[in-house]
């Protein structure tokens, strides 16, 4: 067999990282029909449907171009700051997301560190679990009255109703991941001797965290539910209280962008928190 002419096999060396960038092209573009397009054609007829509802006459609600029209100060500026609580979107969604993410931390801390002790103590199980059932069926407004009366401040009454909303949640799957802890696991862990902490992170953590993410996405999620309707009622500058004082002030176009960015802004929490998971779940089975 004669050899490859130099020119040829020339001309022939960039035919591989050329067919690999079509490969990737291709992938991109079957990804984007399979996954992105179908969302984006019922957006569109949702939007569609409402354009239509909304711009006939004696509408209730506005249609998507008016709220547009509207909205569009509050959209190319949403870092405005006119003092006091008159702020922009992205000020208030900050507000909302700073007391979330603290009263969120506190419920992980907790609940985790419950659920790790109801699921491995079975009096603590007995004792505590129907404790837990009780008052994890109070709504969370329900609790606002309460911390209002024991904190006498409005910041630390938010905060302290995200915490009682998302713990519950992260303690019931945490419990329940660790009680689904194979036994082969637990005898593994006496033969070598582990101590608490490399057993809490070499068998427990591993075994457990698709169980501890469950709850850790449920509970994001419902602390964002929480700290909009508490801040409905607490004031002060936070996305909740732009909502109600856009009501009291019948701007309705105002009260659908809000909507429609705290529907994102969850989105976007939901997706962080499974993010992590699969992260923490990927690198404790590679360990």
């Amino acid at each position: 067999m004669s050899p490859i002419p130099l020119t040829e096999a020339a001309r022939a060396a960039p035919a591989a990282p050329a067919s690999r960038v079509v490969a990737r092209l291709r992938d991109a573009a079957g990804a984007f029909l399979t996954h992105g397009l179908p969302p984006l054609i019922v957006l569109a007829l949702l939007l569609l449907v409402w354009e239509l509802l909304g711009s006939r006459p004696g509408a209730a609600l506005p249609a998507p171009s008016r709220v547009l029209d509207e909205t569009w100060e509050l959209i190319v500026q949403p870092f405005a700051d006119n003092g006091g609580n008159d702020k922009g979107l992205g000020w208030q969604l900050l507000a909302s997301l700073q007391r979330v993410a603290l009263g969120y931390a506190l419920a992980v801390a907790a609940g985790v560190a419950l659920g790790v002790l109801v699921g491995q103590s079975t009096w603590a199980m007995r004792g505590l679990d129907p404790l837990f059932q009780v008052l994890r069926t109070v709504p969370p407004l329900a609790w606002l009255p309460i911390s209002l009366a024991g904190f006498q401040d409005g910041q630390p009454s938010a905060i302290f109703v995200i915490f009682i909303t998302a713990v519950w949640p992260i303690i019931i799957n945490t419990s329940v991941g660790i009680r689904n802890i194979p036994q082969d696991y637990r005898n593994v862990a006496r033969v070598i001797r582990l101590n608490g902490a490399e057993y809490f992170w070499k068998i427990m953590l591993p075994a457990a965290a698709p169980y501890i993410f469950s709850g850790l996405r449920i509970g994001v999620g419902l602390s964002w539910l929480a700290i909009v309707a508490a801040e409905m009622l607490i004031g002060g500058v936070g996305i909740g209280f732009f909502i109600w004082d856009a009501w009291n002030s019948s701007r309705i176009s105002d009260i659908i962008l809000a909507l429609m960015y705290v529907g994102c802004v969850g989105f976007v929490l939901d997706r962080l928190v499974a993010w992590m998971g699969r992260l923490v779940t990927r690198g404790t089975a590679a360990g």
